[in-house]
């Protein structure tokens, strides 16, 4: 039989054993990862890649890191992936809504620039499907104050536009973006000046009703959303706000055009509770308890 000493020795081993084991040495990541975000108009652009350094090397050249005529995922590690939240355009080329990888392949006086719609690469696909290829255009480069971390930038920022730049080492690569503002303005323009719209006048008789503030204000709010367009669920509460005010058998014809718009829509939850309220409120027609 062992000793105690020397099972409380062997317990000590194996718990030092399973905290090596578990444990992890924590390093600076070679290229960090950054996420931008940034709003251009109305549109959110967001832009998330990894930042090598130059660190002494050559890096655009036909013998440097980054070589002439060859793809780059456009930073390091996993690919490069900007998301636009609306419909933009990147040199006049449309993109939808939505993410994309960025690739690019260098050279001397001119760059090609590929938005992909495959995003979840590490690096450049193993097989390329040019039917993924969202965009592809071609940018002329210009040269930029020393860059010492690969940067993607986005400036010269006005309400329907913007320039996305690369920029590393003494190069920067800049792209026009254009958004849509003026069409989206204009619809929020129309929304709110044409006055409330039916779900508005709605949601505002419901809350009075819930919160017993003035129902002849509630009454009217409701039945100017069903004028606008009725739906069985806004006569159900037109029938609920006049019974609450004892207005039994205009609450009972209300709740028939309820029953009917539910019955059409298939919604027997509502068939079935108008149906229960006309039948209580017909007891208490005519002002009746």
């Amino acid at each position: 039989m062992k000793s105690p000493m020397r099972t409380l020795i062997a317990l000590t081993v194996m718990a030092l054993w399973a905290g090596a084991v578990q444990a992890q040495i924590h390093t600076p990541a070679p290229s960090p990862s950054c996420k931008l975000q940034q709003t251009v108009g109305l549109t959110e652009v967001t832009v998330e890649y990894s930042r090598p350094g130059v660190k002494g090397r050559t890096i655009f050249a036909e013998d440097g890191l980054v070589p002439f005529g060859k793809m780059w995922r456009t930073g390091a590690n996993r690919n490069t992936v900007i998301t636009f939240s609306d419909d933009v355009k990147v040199e006049g080329n449309e993109l939808k809504a939505g993410s994309y990888a960025l690739y690019t392949i260098p050279g001397a006086d001119a760059w090609t620039i590929i938005f992909y719609s495959d995003t979840n690469n590490w690096g450049l696909p193993e097989e390329w499907d040019a039917g993924k290829e969202a965009a592809r255009f071609v940018v002329r480069p210009v040269e930029h104050c020393f860059t010492e971390t690969f940067t993607i930038n986005i400036d010269k920022l006005r309400n329907e536009s913007a320039e996305i730049q690369l920029l590393w080492e003494r190069t920067k690569v800049p792209m026009k973006l254009e958004v849509d503002v003026d069409s989206k303005v204009m619809a929020d323009i129309e929304r709110v000046m044409g006055g409330p719209t039916r779900s508005d006048y709605y949601a505002a008789a419901r809350y009075y009703y819930e919160t017993d503030r003035d129902l002849d204000q509630a009454l009217e709010w409701v039945r100017k959303a069903n004028e606008l367009d009725p739906r069985y669920w806004q006569y159900r509460l037109e029938a609920q706000i006049l019974a609450k005010m004892r207005r039994y058998d205009e609450a009972i014809e209300a709740a028939k055009k309820s029953l009917e718009l539910a019955k059409a829509a298939g919604n027997e939850d509502y068939v079935r509770m108008n149906q229960k309220d006309i039948e209580e409120w017909s007891k208490m027609a005519g002002g009746k308890e």
